[in-house]
Protein backbone atom coordinates (compact mmCIF):
# COMPACT_ATOMS: atom_id res chain seq x y z
CA UNK A 1 0.00 0.00 0.00
CA UNK A 2 1.21 3.48 -0.83
CA UNK A 3 1.04 7.00 0.52
CA UNK A 4 -1.81 9.33 -0.46
CA UNK A 5 -0.41 12.65 -1.58
CA UNK A 6 -1.51 16.01 -0.20
CA UNK A 7 -3.20 17.88 -3.07
CA UNK A 8 -4.09 21.18 -1.34
CA UNK A 9 -0.99 22.14 0.64
CA UNK A 10 0.43 25.46 -0.44
CA UNK A 11 -2.96 26.69 -1.64
CA UNK A 12 -5.76 25.97 0.82
CA UNK A 13 -3.34 25.65 3.75
CA UNK A 14 0.44 26.08 4.23
CA UNK A 15 2.86 23.61 2.70
CA UNK A 16 5.56 23.78 5.39
CA UNK A 17 5.76 22.50 8.95
CA UNK A 18 6.82 25.88 10.32
CA UNK A 19 4.00 27.81 8.68
CA UNK A 20 1.36 25.24 9.65
CA UNK A 21 2.53 25.31 13.27
CA UNK A 22 2.64 29.11 13.23
CA UNK A 23 -0.93 29.27 11.97
CA UNK A 24 -2.13 26.77 14.56
CA UNK A 25 -0.47 28.66 17.42
CA UNK A 26 -1.98 31.89 16.13
CA UNK A 27 -5.46 30.33 15.98
CA UNK A 28 -5.17 29.09 19.56
CA UNK A 29 -3.96 32.51 20.74
CA UNK A 30 -6.51 34.58 18.87
CA UNK A 31 -9.71 32.57 19.27
CA UNK A 32 -11.83 32.07 22.37
CA UNK A 33 -10.01 29.08 23.76
CA UNK A 34 -10.34 25.33 24.06
CA UNK A 35 -13.61 23.96 25.42
CA UNK A 36 -13.48 21.51 28.32
CA UNK A 37 -15.49 18.32 28.42
CA UNK A 38 -15.72 14.69 27.36
CA UNK A 39 -15.98 14.74 23.56
CA UNK A 40 -15.82 11.55 21.45
CA UNK A 41 -16.49 13.40 18.19
CA UNK A 42 -16.85 16.74 16.44
CA UNK A 43 -17.89 18.56 13.26
CA UNK A 44 -15.46 20.93 11.55
CA UNK A 45 -15.51 23.15 8.43
CA UNK A 46 -13.18 22.55 5.49
CA UNK A 47 -12.73 25.83 3.62
CA UNK A 48 -9.26 27.27 3.12
CA UNK A 49 -7.60 27.99 6.44
CA UNK A 50 -7.91 31.74 5.80
CA UNK A 51 -11.70 31.40 6.08
CA UNK A 52 -12.38 28.56 8.52
CA UNK A 53 -9.06 27.25 9.83
CA UNK A 54 -9.50 28.93 13.19
CA UNK A 55 -12.82 27.17 13.83
CA UNK A 56 -11.52 23.78 12.76
CA UNK A 57 -8.40 24.24 14.86
CA UNK A 58 -10.26 25.24 18.01
CA UNK A 59 -12.74 22.38 17.64
CA UNK A 60 -10.12 19.67 17.06
CA UNK A 61 -7.97 21.11 19.86
CA UNK A 62 -10.95 20.73 22.20
CA UNK A 63 -11.47 17.16 21.04
CA UNK A 64 -7.81 16.36 21.68
CA UNK A 65 -7.84 18.02 25.11
CA UNK A 66 -10.67 15.71 26.06
CA UNK A 67 -8.38 12.72 25.47
CA UNK A 68 -5.38 14.40 27.09
CA UNK A 69 -7.13 14.12 30.47
CA UNK A 70 -6.29 10.46 30.95
CA UNK A 71 -8.42 8.92 28.18
CA UNK A 72 -6.71 6.67 25.66
CA UNK A 73 -7.03 7.02 21.90
CA UNK A 74 -6.11 4.35 19.37
CA UNK A 75 -7.51 5.75 16.12
CA UNK A 76 -9.37 8.69 14.64
CA UNK A 77 -12.00 8.19 11.95
CA UNK A 78 -12.31 11.21 9.67
CA UNK A 79 -15.57 11.37 7.71
CA UNK A 80 -15.80 13.62 4.66
CA UNK A 81 -16.11 13.86 0.84
CA UNK A 82 -18.65 15.68 -1.29
CA UNK A 83 -21.05 12.94 -2.35
CA UNK A 84 -24.59 12.57 -3.67
CA UNK A 85 -27.22 10.39 -2.02
CA UNK A 86 -26.76 7.74 -4.73
CA UNK A 87 -23.02 7.35 -4.15
CA UNK A 88 -21.46 4.44 -2.27
CA UNK A 89 -19.35 5.14 0.83
CA UNK A 90 -15.58 4.85 0.45
CA UNK A 91 -12.72 3.99 2.80
CA UNK A 92 -9.09 4.81 2.07
CA UNK A 93 -6.83 1.79 1.79
CA UNK A 94 -3.26 3.11 2.04
CA UNK A 95 -0.15 3.08 4.19
CA UNK A 96 -0.29 6.76 5.11
CA UNK A 97 -1.32 10.30 4.15
CA UNK A 98 1.21 12.96 3.24
CA UNK A 99 1.20 15.96 5.57
CA UNK A 100 3.42 19.03 6.13
CA UNK A 101 3.74 18.07 9.81
CA UNK A 102 4.75 14.50 8.98
CA UNK A 103 3.06 11.47 7.50
CA UNK A 104 -0.10 10.24 9.18
CA UNK A 105 -0.42 6.46 9.35
CA UNK A 106 -3.58 4.68 8.27
CA UNK A 107 -4.75 2.11 10.83
CA UNK A 108 -4.30 -1.17 8.94
CA UNK A 109 -6.80 -3.50 10.63
CA UNK A 110 -9.63 -1.06 11.36
CA UNK A 111 -10.65 -0.20 7.79
CA UNK A 112 -11.20 -3.82 6.69
CA UNK A 113 -13.14 -4.53 9.90
CA UNK A 114 -15.38 -1.50 9.22
CA UNK A 115 -16.02 -2.86 5.71
CA UNK A 116 -17.13 -6.18 7.26
CA UNK A 117 -19.34 -4.43 9.78
CA UNK A 118 -20.89 -2.30 7.03
CA UNK A 119 -21.62 -5.38 4.91
CA UNK A 120 -23.52 -6.82 7.88
CA UNK A 121 -25.78 -3.77 7.59
CA UNK A 122 -26.19 -4.21 3.81
CA UNK A 123 -23.87 -1.30 3.05
CA UNK A 124 -21.20 -1.74 0.39
CA UNK A 125 -18.31 0.26 1.76
CA UNK A 126 -15.81 0.34 -1.10
CA UNK A 127 -12.07 0.25 -0.47
CA UNK A 128 -10.11 2.74 -2.57
CA UNK A 129 -6.33 2.85 -2.84
CA UNK A 130 -4.28 6.03 -2.44
CA UNK A 131 -4.37 6.39 -6.23
CA UNK A 132 -8.17 6.29 -6.58
CA UNK A 133 -9.46 7.80 -3.35
CA UNK A 134 -10.78 11.29 -4.26
CA UNK A 135 -8.41 14.22 -3.91
CA UNK A 136 -10.45 16.90 -2.21
CA UNK A 137 -10.36 19.33 0.67
CA UNK A 138 -12.88 17.86 3.11
CA UNK A 139 -10.55 15.41 4.82
CA UNK A 140 -7.13 16.70 3.85
CA UNK A 141 -7.52 20.13 5.44
CA UNK A 142 -8.11 18.55 8.85
CA UNK A 143 -4.98 16.41 8.83
CA UNK A 144 -2.41 19.03 9.96
CA UNK A 145 -4.65 19.71 12.98
CA UNK A 146 -4.95 15.98 13.65
CA UNK A 147 -1.18 15.52 13.42
CA UNK A 148 -0.47 18.53 15.63
CA UNK A 149 -2.90 17.67 18.43
CA UNK A 150 -2.97 13.86 18.27
CA UNK A 151 0.72 13.31 17.42
CA UNK A 152 1.17 9.73 16.14
CA UNK A 153 -2.43 8.52 16.37
CA UNK A 154 -3.40 6.71 13.14
CA UNK A 155 -6.52 7.55 11.15
CA UNK A 156 -9.11 5.96 8.88
CA UNK A 157 -10.54 8.35 6.23
CA UNK A 158 -14.08 7.51 5.05
CA UNK A 159 -16.31 9.22 2.49
CA UNK A 160 -20.03 9.05 3.26
CA UNK A 161 -23.07 9.95 1.10
CA UNK A 162 -26.08 11.88 2.50
CA UNK A 163 -28.30 8.80 2.72
CA UNK A 164 -29.21 6.02 5.14
CA UNK A 165 -25.79 4.57 4.34
CA UNK A 166 -24.30 7.36 6.45
CA UNK A 167 -26.18 6.25 9.55
CA UNK A 168 -25.40 2.59 8.92
CA UNK A 169 -21.73 3.37 8.30
CA UNK A 170 -21.55 5.34 11.54
CA UNK A 171 -22.91 2.34 13.42
CA UNK A 172 -20.52 0.02 11.57
CA UNK A 173 -17.56 2.15 12.69
CA UNK A 174 -18.65 1.84 16.31
CA UNK A 175 -19.28 -1.92 16.05
CA UNK A 176 -15.90 -2.50 14.41
CA UNK A 177 -14.10 -0.46 17.07
CA UNK A 178 -15.70 -2.53 19.82
CA UNK A 179 -14.83 -5.78 18.08
CA UNK A 180 -11.18 -4.74 17.82
CA UNK A 181 -11.10 -3.16 21.27
CA UNK A 182 -10.10 0.24 19.90
CA UNK A 183 -10.73 3.53 21.67
CA UNK A 184 -11.61 5.96 18.90
CA UNK A 185 -12.59 9.54 18.18
CA UNK A 186 -14.51 10.73 15.12
CA UNK A 187 -14.24 13.93 13.10
CA UNK A 188 -16.85 14.91 10.51
CA UNK A 189 -16.14 17.56 7.87
CA UNK A 190 -18.83 19.80 6.39
CA UNK A 191 -19.37 23.44 5.49
CA UNK A 192 -22.82 25.00 5.72
CA UNK A 193 -24.86 26.94 3.13
CA UNK A 194 -23.10 27.69 -0.16
CA UNK A 195 -24.99 30.81 -1.25
CA UNK A 196 -24.92 32.88 -4.42
CA UNK A 197 -24.83 32.64 -8.17
CA UNK A 198 -21.47 30.88 -8.03
CA UNK A 199 -23.27 27.99 -6.32
CA UNK A 200 -26.62 28.27 -8.14
CA UNK A 201 -28.51 28.99 -4.90
CA UNK A 202 -30.08 32.45 -4.41
CA UNK A 203 -33.51 32.11 -2.70
CA UNK A 204 -33.05 35.30 -0.62
CA UNK A 205 -31.69 37.67 -3.23
CA UNK A 206 -28.27 39.22 -2.81
CA UNK A 207 -26.15 41.31 -0.47
CA UNK A 208 -26.63 41.88 3.26
CA UNK A 209 -30.23 40.63 3.21
CA UNK A 210 -29.13 37.31 1.76
CA UNK A 211 -26.33 36.99 4.29
CA UNK A 212 -28.73 37.59 7.18
CA UNK A 213 -31.10 34.91 5.83
CA UNK A 214 -28.30 32.39 5.54
CA UNK A 215 -26.91 33.17 8.99
CA UNK A 216 -30.18 33.46 10.94
CA UNK A 217 -32.36 30.99 9.06
CA UNK A 218 -30.76 28.41 6.80
CA UNK A 219 -27.51 27.88 8.69
CA UNK A 220 -29.34 28.08 12.02
CA UNK A 221 -31.45 25.10 10.93
CA UNK A 222 -28.28 23.17 10.08
CA UNK A 223 -26.64 23.94 13.42
CA UNK A 224 -29.82 22.97 15.27
CA UNK A 225 -29.83 19.57 13.54
CA UNK A 226 -26.14 19.07 14.35
CA UNK A 227 -26.49 20.07 18.00
CA UNK A 228 -29.49 17.76 18.42
CA UNK A 229 -27.40 14.89 16.98
CA UNK A 230 -30.39 13.93 14.84
CA UNK A 231 -28.81 12.07 11.93
CA UNK A 232 -32.06 11.89 9.98
CA UNK A 233 -32.57 15.64 10.25
CA UNK A 234 -28.94 16.29 9.35
CA UNK A 235 -29.38 14.34 6.11
CA UNK A 236 -32.74 15.95 5.39
CA UNK A 237 -31.32 19.44 5.94
CA UNK A 238 -28.43 18.84 3.61
CA UNK A 239 -30.57 17.34 0.87
CA UNK A 240 -33.55 19.70 1.02
CA UNK A 241 -32.26 23.01 2.43
CA UNK A 242 -28.76 22.82 0.92
CA UNK A 243 -27.25 23.98 4.20
CA UNK A 244 -24.62 21.23 4.56
CA UNK A 245 -22.37 20.19 1.70
CA UNK A 246 -21.31 16.95 3.43
CA UNK A 247 -24.41 16.00 5.37
CA UNK A 248 -23.46 12.33 5.09
CA UNK A 249 -20.18 12.91 6.91
CA UNK A 250 -21.98 14.91 9.60
CA UNK A 251 -24.69 12.27 10.04
CA UNK A 252 -22.14 9.45 10.30
CA UNK A 253 -20.16 11.40 12.88
CA UNK A 254 -23.25 12.15 14.97
CA UNK A 255 -24.26 8.48 14.82
CA UNK A 256 -20.87 7.13 15.86
CA UNK A 257 -20.53 9.77 18.58
CA UNK A 258 -23.94 8.89 19.97
CA UNK A 259 -22.95 5.22 20.10
CA UNK A 260 -19.77 6.30 21.91
CA UNK A 261 -21.92 7.91 24.60
CA UNK A 262 -22.43 11.49 23.41
CA UNK A 263 -25.82 12.96 24.25
CA UNK A 264 -25.66 16.52 22.95
CA UNK A 265 -23.84 18.81 20.59
CA UNK A 266 -22.18 22.07 21.63
CA UNK A 267 -21.66 24.77 19.02
CA UNK A 268 -18.11 26.06 19.22
CA UNK A 269 -18.37 28.98 16.83
CA UNK A 270 -20.11 30.20 13.67
CA UNK A 271 -18.60 32.28 10.86
CA UNK A 272 -19.04 33.01 7.18
CA UNK A 273 -16.75 33.88 4.31
CA UNK A 274 -19.02 36.93 3.91
CA UNK A 275 -17.36 38.45 6.97
CA UNK A 276 -13.93 38.04 5.41
CA UNK A 277 -14.90 38.84 1.85
CA UNK A 278 -18.39 40.37 1.45
CA UNK A 279 -19.98 39.56 -1.87
CA UNK A 280 -22.89 37.89 -3.61
CA UNK A 281 -21.45 34.39 -3.09
CA UNK A 282 -20.34 33.10 0.31
CA UNK A 283 -20.23 30.02 2.57
CA UNK A 284 -21.14 29.41 6.23
CA UNK A 285 -18.99 27.50 8.72
CA UNK A 286 -19.42 26.02 12.18
CA UNK A 287 -17.66 23.80 14.68
CA UNK A 288 -19.67 21.42 16.88
CA UNK A 289 -18.44 19.16 19.67
CA UNK A 290 -20.44 16.07 20.64
CA UNK A 291 -20.43 15.81 24.42
CA UNK A 292 -20.96 12.86 26.76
Amino acid sequence: MGRKRAAFKGSWYPDSRDECESNIKSYLKDNKGVLKGNFPGCIVPHAGWYFSGSIACRTIASLAASFDRGRSIDCIVVFGLHMSADDSPLVLEARSEENPLGEIDIQESFGPKIVEAAEAKAVKLKKKSHTFFPEENTIELQLPFVKYFFKNTPIVPIGVPPSQDAIKTGRAVFNASKELGLDIAVIGSTDLTHYGQSFGFTPAGQGEKAYEWVKNDNDTKAVKALVSMDAEQIINNGNSKYNMCCAGAAAATATTSKNLGATQGIEVEYASSYSRSPGDSFVGYTGVLFSV
